[in-house]
């Protein structure tokens, strides 16, 4: 069981799914949820912040990512949270969690380190058992 998970998307409704499914798999601890790749930065700039030798403070290890969001999306996320600015963040592995098949997307996607996978939403219990393999 992973200690705390980021979901980003700007659907209500697609967070609290994301909440249920993992919750009722015992996949994660603790969820945190952003609306969009601009809080989610802020919540890691923050996090950055207080973050010292003698104090260490607990960050999500995986994040499910959207990608067509307002304000910021998140290919401009993963854009500047693979800078050396978040290295210090540099082992969360990243899921996109889409609506979009488009191929390019999923090639897109391969271009990003942290990106283990890309599925399609809604997240489901049996796409968790097989994360568990992979993380």
């Amino acid at each position: 069981m992973l200690d705390q998970i980021l979901c980003v998307d700007d659907d209500p409704i697609t967070l609290m799914l994301c909440k249920k499914v993992i919750t009722k798999a015992s996949f994660s601890n603790e969820i945190i949820t952003s609306q969009n790749g601009e809080e989610a930065l802020n919540f890691f700039n923050k996090l950055k912040g207080t973050n010292s030798e003698c104090e260490l403070i607990k960050h999500p290890q995986l994040i499910f990512l959207d990608l067509n969001m307002p304000v910021m999306g998140g290919w401009e996320f993963l854009d500047i949270f693979n800078t050396d600015d978040y290295s210090e963040f540099n082992t969360i592995k990243v899921i996109v969690l889409s609506s979009t098949i488009d191929p390019e997307d999923l090639e897109k996607a391969k271009s990003y380190s942290m990106v283990i996978d890309f599925l399609s939403k809604p997240i489901t219990i049996s796409m968790l058992e097989y994360l568990k393999s992979k993380i």
